[in-house]
């Protein structure tokens, strides 16, 4: 490693870990160094890597995209004080399915593992050897890959797919209700080639890039509702221990996707600062090419599918609240609801 140059094997090297992952009867990835912290699998040079061309990038006068919860227009629904009103009258299956569905979703992202992306330098005029873009094919995308559905090449660890699995499994066991439907894609929809001005392969990677990233900025809502259903008084009464291992469990799944949220940042901010070749052969400035598509992909994931997702919760849930506690019941439910949009926590 020299400069802000890596090889594959300085990213995807791991802490000295003294003591391993284990929780709910799963044996799962990263580890507890000798001082008892965890630390997450293959972040020894990868934290440290992101960070520094992210600090090249914005000595260079160009700014970080914004990719913080301040983007999301809406909260989780049902939001928290609806979700424990369901938990104490023995609804709590929406919160199972919403556990396992991540879990399932989780383990799809492991086909990062066998990406083979193109090399960015073949299409950007400037020089990439020393920017996170630059190193995309370098072990980045196979490292978010294994953190989310587990490394091929130690198939023994479980990842955020099981890691999702034991939070639920601490609280509610593993068959609590039965296996729920998993949404195909948590994507948004295609709508013809996103950049019609570079070559195919680079322009489905972009998009890819851009929509992995505000899915990444969605989780951490996510994080914070779980943690907060894990820990509220009222949702699981006697198995406080279980509730804070469930919590701690998620916080750990936040703490791997920390380094997911910044090297996505970094690569497409970078990019914003880039020149690309055209299909025609002229040239393009990345803001240009970038800024309208990172628009419609903040919107989407910031509003559009929590409504989509709010509309289809609401057509599941209304039918098994009034068949528990019939109109009383539901009126309780709605009362809860916020009087404007829920901001994330």
């Amino acid at each position: 490693m020299t400069a802000l140059a890596y090889s594959r094997e300085d990213l995807l090297a791991d802490h000295p870990y003294a003591k391993p992952h284990e929780a709910a009867g799963y044996q799962l990835h990263g580890g507890f160094t000798a001082d008892g912290a965890y630390h997450s699998p293959k972040t020894l040079n990868r934290w440290p890597a992101v960070r520094a061309w992210a600090d090249q990038l914005t000595a260079r006068g160009w700014p970080l995209i914004d990719a913080s919860q301040q983007l999301l227009k809406r909260g989780n629904y049902p939001n928290l004080a609806q979700q424990v009103l369901l938990q104490k009258n023995g609804l709590g299956q929406t919160f199972w399915n919403a556990l396992t569905i991540t879990g399932v979703i989780e383990a799809r992202g492991r086909a990062l593992c066998e990406f083979s992306p193109p090399r960015w330098q073949d299409i950007i005029e400037e020089d990439v050897t020393e920017t996170c873009t630059g190193h995309l094919h370098e072990g980045l995308l196979y490292a978010h890959g294994a953190d989310e559905g587990g490394d091929p090449e130690i198939p023994a660890l479980g990842a955020h797919d099981a890691m999702w699995f034991a939070a639920r499994d601490h609280v509610y066991g593993p068959n609590a209700y039965p296996m729920c439907e998993i949404p195909e894609s948590i994507a948004r929809p295609d709508e013809g080639p996103p950049f019609p001005q570079i070559p195919s392969a680079y322009g489905e990677l972009l998009s890819l890039l851009a929509n992995v990233l505000m899915i990444e900025v969605r989780a951490e809502a996510f994080f914070a509702f779980s943690c907060a259903v894990f820990r509220h008084p009222d949702t699981f009464p006697g198995k406080t221990s279980e509730c804070e291992l469930a919590a701690q469990m998620v916080e750990r799944i936040r703490i791997d996707e920390g380094i997911h949220v910044a090297y996505l940042q970094a690569a497409l901010s970078e990019m914003r600062s880039f020149t690309f070749k055209t299909n025609e052969g002229g040239t393009i400035a990345g803001t240009d090419l970038i800024d309208p598509f990172w628009k419609k992909v903040v919107t989407w994931h910031a509003t559009t599918v929590f409504d989509e997702n709010a509309k289809r919760s609401r057509e599941t849930l209304v039918p098994q609240i009034l068949e528990t506690g019939g109109e009383a019941l539901l009126a309780e439910f709605d009362a809860l609801a916020d009087a404007r949009p829920q901001a994330a926590e």
